[in-house]
């Protein structure tokens, strides 16, 4: 739920009501599996997926598969910080480059508890998914929105050429790759503890953590999306940037609506921008087999999105593309990930089922139809 998911479940919500629901239920199904079998990887084999990836594929292959991966980095990076500038901005009215400069300075204080493990940054990161989902609960009374529209439009699926672009960033903003890496990275704080012969049981509560977190984290991004269905589309009001939205929530739903509104995207950034960079250090260090410090990695990753910021370009438009890029680069994540745990000699006993290996194949088809189809789109083809 990090401010990729706000910019195209506004965009979604505000042009085609409840109807890309649909999307936000697929993607999550989505992500619940190759999240687990993210979390497999890194149990037995002991690795993260960049590692694996180092070690079993030629050096060409790898370093191509990096280059994506720091793509992908960088556009989720660009959105994460972006988004708790705004939040910045719009709860306090600070200039969009001082906020900049002021999300950078939170989010080194918030990584300067990894000192203290990974449980301190964990926890912080948990209050601000509590201060998103409570923001939201809030927005969806103010909203009231059509509860029956709703559940059609989540079980139903409805596509066409004016909803595919925005559809796609959706499910990049879902199923994003950094979420691969960090979470066969992020098992291994969990495995440092067990012995050998408990990995099933450390994958099973894998499992049920994943299953929990991203059900949690649809609930948020369907409330974003009906928010600016029920509020946006069904009045009328196009939204063209987040500050557009923010604003035109106080004569519409009074001033509460757009306070929990940038409460809700300020934490959104703020925790999303941290989980973020230690994503970005797993994906340097695990490719390159180099020690990257954190802090450094988040200064790097500050530049992109100042010079945006310093420009004073569409961050809405920007939200949606740096998710349709995250959908691009999904691919290139998804397919090591399927082939590694489908692989006897390395996964043993743990090696994926036929029914896990239908639905993650048929899961990677998907993503690269909808890929191949915007592209066929945006080069003048019709569907």
């Amino acid at each position: 739920m990090d401010p990729g998911n706000w910019g195209t479940d506004i965009q979604g919500g505000s042009d085609f009501g409840y109807r890309l629901l649909w999307v936000l239920l697929l993607s999550n199904l989505m992500a619940i599996l190759l999240q687990s079998l993210s979390a497999k990887l890194g149990i037995v084999t002991g690795q993260t997926l960049a590692e694996n990836c180092r070690e079993r594929f030629s050096r060409p292959v790898s370093l191509f598969l990096w280059g994506i991966a720091e793509v992908a980095m960088m556009a989720t990076d660009l959105a994460e910080f972006l988004g708790a500038a705004l939040g910045f901005y719009l709860l306090f009215g600070i200039p969009m480059f001082a906020s900049g400069l002021l999300t950078g300075v939170v989010v080194f204080l918030i990584l300067g508890l990894y000192r203290y493990g990974y449980r301190a940054v964990e926890y912080v990161t948990i209050g601000f998914v509590v201060i998103i989902g409570w923001c939201y609960v809030i927005e969806l009374v103010l909203a009231r929105p059509d509860f029956v529209a709703i559940a059609y439009h989540t079980v139903v699926p409805s596509l066409d050429e004016r909803s595919l672009y925005v559809a796609i960033g959706m499910l990049g903003a879902t199923v994003m790759p950094h979420n691969l890496f960090l979470h066969s990275g992020l098992v291994q704080t969990r495995l440092a503890l067990a012995h050998r012969h408990s990995r099933q049981k450390l994958f099973r509560f894998a499992v049920v953590d994943a299953i929990v977190a991203l059900n949690g984290a649809w609930l948020v991004n369907s409330a974003i999306l009906i928010m600016s269905a029920a509020v946006f589309f069904q009045n009328g009001i196009p939204v063209a940037s987040i500050g557009q939205a923010h604003a035109t929530l106080i004569p519409l739903l009074g001033g509460l609506s757009s306070t929990v509104f940038a409460i809700a995207l300020l934490s959104s950034g703020l925790s999303s921008s941290t989980t973020g960079t230690i994503a970005g250090q797993m994906v340097i260090e695990g490719f390159l087999r180099v020690r990257f410090p954190i802090w450094l990695r988040r200064l790097i990753t500050m530049i992109p999105a100042m010079v945006v910021i310093g420009l004073g370009l569409d961050e809405l438009k920007l939200l949606v593309l740096s998710q349709v890029i995250l959908s691009f680069a999904l691919p290139f994540a998804v397919i090591p990930l399927i082939l590694f745990t489908a692989r006897r000699e390395m996964m043993g006993e743990h090696v994926n089922g036929p029914l896990t290996n239908t639905l993650a194949v048929a899961t990677a088809a998907v993503i690269v139809f909808l890929n191949v189809l915007l592209l066929y789109q945006v080069l003048g083809g019709e569907f």
